[in-house]
């Protein structure tokens, strides 16, 4: 099965061709969940926090549970069912988590390879890096993970990505 990633103006499309089991949705706060028809609320994990990679006034920083949380969330998701995270741009927030739930039900894989799975499937992914290192350590992956998405490839900028997917196995 695979990952979907998808901004939010797209999310309702991905949807509907992913079917997805589970959804996770991370957005700024103030800013509308979307409803996906069909997912209990239970498999639908939703988070308000800012796309920033350090604290800043009167913005919510990724913190340690917020990511401990999403980590729990994606421990219940089965690899062999869709997953569909979408942030506001499917830019930054998003593909920190895609990456996330790849390395957590991967765990014997190369997290560089599954990085750079991810800058081939979208050259504007740009994984919010505060929220891997959180992740990095929950998953006491040893720094591997921050590592790897450090070394990505540069990204080009876009005010919104392209949806894509990329393989829930490797």
């Amino acid at each position: 099965m695979r990952i979907w990633v998808s901004s939010l103006e797209k999310v309702h499309d991905v949807h509907a061709q992913a079917a997805p089991s589970r959804a996770v949705s991370l957005l700024a706060p103030g800013d509308v969940f979307p409803s996906l028809g069909g997912l209990a609320p239970e498999d639908h994990h939703k988070v308000h926090l800012h796309d920033i990679r350090e604290p800043k006034d009167d913005h919510v920083t990724p913190g340690e549970a917020h990511v401990g949380e999403l980590v729990t969330f994606l421990e219940g998701w089965r690899p062999d069912a869709p997953l569909l995270v979408h942030c506001w741009a499917g830019i930054s927030r998003s593909t920190a988590t895609a990456f996330i739930a790849a390395c957590l039900h991967n765990p014997e894989a190369d997290e560089a390879i599954i990085a750079q799975t991810i800058r081939d499937a979208s050259p504007t992914a740009y994984p919010n890096t505060l929220i891997v290192a959180h992740a990095d350590n929950i998953l006491d992956r040893g720094g591997k993970m921050i590592d790897a998405v450090n070394a990505m490839s540069e990204w080009r900028m876009a005010e919104q990505a392209s949806p894509f997917s990329i393989p829930a196995k490797f």
